[in-house]
């Protein structure tokens, strides 16, 4: 059981900054970054606001997919470990798409 429970809390300490960045940036004047560090967005995106909205419910669906796999863990633990491979590989590079679809959408 010990086991089960600390791939939840991994799952939900990955969970967290996700949520944090969606909720308390959403409403911000910048640009939410994808790279820790970028400030290269502040000149380049026209729409901040949507862009902003767009990004925020990315990074809460990157929260919940975490989330679920978190409960996964406790639930059936073979299947935590894959959706957490899954999440780790396919699930960033579908994210990346994502935010580059974002981007080119709201550019100047």
């Amino acid at each position: 059981m010990a086991g089960r429970i600390i791939g939840l809390v991994c799952c939900w300490l990955c969970a967290f900054p996700f949520l944090i960045i969606s909720v308390c940036n959403k409403n911000s004047n910048e640009p939410i970054n994808f790279w820790s560090g970028d400030t290269s967005l502040k000149n380049k995106v026209k729409n901040v606001s949507d862009y902003n909205r767009e990004m925020a419910q990315l990074y809460k669906k990157c929260a919940i997919v975490f989330m679920i796999t978190g409960v996964a863990f406790v639930i059936y633990p073979i299947m935590g470990i894959i959706l957490t491979c899954f999440d780790c590989t396919v699930g960033i590079y579908i994210v990346y798409h994502n935010y580059k679809k974002i981007l080119k959408k709201y550019l100047q």
